[in-house]
Parts: C-alpha cells; structure tokens; sequence
C-alpha cells in the first residue's frame, strides 16, 4: 500500500516571540532617540552634544531592554519549571483527581464520557503525557525555549541599538542640531511607517492600520519632546 500524503501545506507564523522582541526593540529604540533629539535641538544644542547624548542614551537604554527582557523569558521558564512539578506531584500522589480533571477537559472539546475515559486510561500509562496535557490543556502553558531568555535578551537590546541609530546619523554629517532634526525626523517617520507595514504583515495586523500607529505614537513622542525643551529653553 503506497501511503497517503496530502498535498495541502498550511503556513503558519511560528516566530512570534522573536518579532515580539525585535519590534519591542525597533520601536523603542525609533522612538525614544528620536524624541531625546528633538528635544535637544529644540534647545538649540550643537549636533555633536546630541551625538553623545543620544549614544549615551542608545548605550543605556539597549542594556536595560535587553536585561529586562532576559529576565521576563527567564522568568517565563522558572514558572512553568515550578507549575511542572507541582502537576508531577499531584499526578502521582492524587492521579484520581486529575483524571478527572482530564476527563472533564475532554468533554468541553466534545468527547463524549466513555471516550474520554478511553483516552484517560491511555494517558495513565504515559505519565510524561499526561504531564504534558495537564500543562497546556489545563494551565495554558508551553514549554519555553531552554534558549530563550539569552536570545530574548541579545534580540531586544540588539534591535534598540538599530533603531537607536536611525534618528541618531543625520547628526553625525550636520554642524547644527536644528539643520539636522528636519532630515533625522523625515528618515525616522518613514522608517517608523515602514517597520509599522512590516510588522503588520508579521503579526497578522492590518499592516496599514499598523503603519499608522506606529507612525502617530512616534511622532506624538517626538512632538512632545521638542515642544517641552522648546518652552524651557
């Protein structure tokens, strides 16, 4: 008998953590730079004290983004380690209950009590299994990636640093700050518009209403940061 493969492919995104990290990145490091700049320049400071402090700004901000996210996956993966074996312990000391709880579980997808009783008595010899089920169908939780807190980590900070600098170049080429905030704030609102379709296609977002967003929030940011340092100065 010659098997039976299917022809249909279903594609499915399965790097929403790794987007997730780049466009928290991306957009923080956009936006934030950008708004310190504006601000700056509406101070009426030489570009090169905008250089430094942006750089100084990029250096601080990619560190705490990335440790912040090396520690929410790291704590990610210390949750679920703790809720595992706290589920091994009740499936071996109270295996009654939770097959129950498996059972009822069951029924809410349609299994009728008989199948899922069937299904149950396979899981009893399958503790790994039964672990398993308990843990996503249950609690709603995946087991993380063993490498993600580090990768989390590198992602964020490596991707705020990248968009820290967009706003960041036209200052290295103009003597002024005000010569060069028109050119930093055209480059970054496109790049900003851009990333947003970009992320919209990623994510499954309408990638125009996503560009707009991402658009508006930056420009807000940046709006507010030069008219305050415009007032003040």
């Amino acid at each position: 008998m010659v098997p039976f493969h299917s022809p249909h492919v279903e594609h499915h995104f399965t790097g929403n953590e790794t987007v997730r990290d780049i466009v928290l990145g991306m957009a923080d490091g956009l936006t934030v730079p950008f708004a310190l700049a504006a601000g700056l320049s509406g101070a009426m400071v030489a570009s090169r004290i905008v250089v430094a402090a942006g750089i100084a700004e990029i250096t601080a901000g990619a560190i705490a983004m990335g440790l912040g996210g090396y520690l929410a996956a790291k704590s990610d993966a210390e949750h679920y380690a703790s809720e595992r074996a706290r589920e091994e312990d009740e499936v071996d000391e109270k295996p009654d209950v939770e097959a129950m709880e498996v059972e009822d579980i069951l029924q809410t997808y349609g299994l009728a009590p008989q199948e899922s009783r069937n299904v149950m008595n396979a899981l009893r010899q399958r503790r790994k299994a039964w672990v398993d089920f308990m843990m996503r169908f249950e609690l709603g939780l995946e087991e993380p990636d063993p490498t993600r807190a580090l990768w989390s980590g590198v992602t964020i900070g490596g991707s705020y640093v990248a968009g820290g600098l967009i706003p960041l170049a036209p200052y290295f080429f103009m003597a002024t700050a005000p010569a060069a905030l028109p050119i930093s704030a055209g480059v970054t609102l496109t790049t900003l518009l851009i990333f947003g379709y970009i992320k919209g296609r990623f994510t499954g977002a309408r990638p125009m209403r996503s560009a707009a967003q991402t658009l508006v929030i930056g420009g807000i940011a940046a709006a507010a940061a030069y008219t305050l340092a415009k007032a003040v100065s």
